[in-house]
């Protein structure tokens, strides 16, 4: 099993803790976490992009003006694309981006996220984040003392102060472990976590 390190809030080591190999270790799948990112970026599409065709916009149903001797170039409708107000050629309509992967593959690219940051030194580990009120400074100094500019903070329970207290941090996100995700792990690179929060992944991963 990986060993490591164990901090307070203040950067401080207060002990080592042992993390599953089957979850922390685990073989890293480029292809699956590419595909994991793929399909939450998709699947956050709302997909209701429309224009109106030709056959669509109102109006137009009379020739405007004769086929041959008016000197003007014919035409067949004031609602065709050349036309101001016409519709629009090959217009959008809306469609749906969602796309899935099966229950194996998203466990395995977590599993390879998370693996990769073990492997990279950015998974840092916190007996525990809790904070008396809500104060961004409070917070901010927490990143400073481990010299942390961009995270993801997963948390064991929703503690509002702490979230609250993280909000307005630019390039710092805050997640219950029902909420991990392969993408918020790659975007946000560092990833801090408390010491509970990873023994319920744990349960749930192992």
């Amino acid at each position: 099993m990986a060993n490591v390190s164990v901090f307070n809030m203040q950067g401080k080591e207060v002990g080592k803790m042992d993390l599953n190999d089957a979850i922390f270790a685990a073989p890293v799948h480029e292809h699956l976490l590419h595909l994991a990112v793929v399909a939450q970026l998709a699947n956050k599409r709302q997909g209701t992009q429309k224009a109106l065709t030709r056959a669509e916009v109102s109006g137009g149903g009379r020739k405007p003006w004769r086929q041959k001797g008016t000197g003007h170039a014919r035409q067949g409708s004031i609602r065709a694309p050349q036309w101001k107000g016409g519709g629009v050629v090959f217009a959008p309509t809306p469609r749906d981006y969602t796309t899935g992967m099966n229950k194996k593959e998203k466990r395995a690219a977590l599993k390879s996220a998370l693996s990769n940051a073990v492997a990279e030194n950015k998974l840092i580990v916190l007996d525990e984040i809790r904070f008396d009120e809500i104060k961004t400074k409070n917070f901010q100094s927490m990143l400073d003392a481990f010299k942390v500019n961009k995270a993801f903070v997963l948390l064991d329970q929703n503690d509002q102060n702490t979230v609250l207290s993280a909000r307005n941090i630019q390039n710092v996100k805050t997640a219950q472990v029902n909420e991990l995700n392969v993408y918020d792990v790659l975007k946000y690179g560092t990833v801090l976590a408390t010491k509970a929060a990873l023994l319920k992944l744990e349960e749930v991963y192992a």
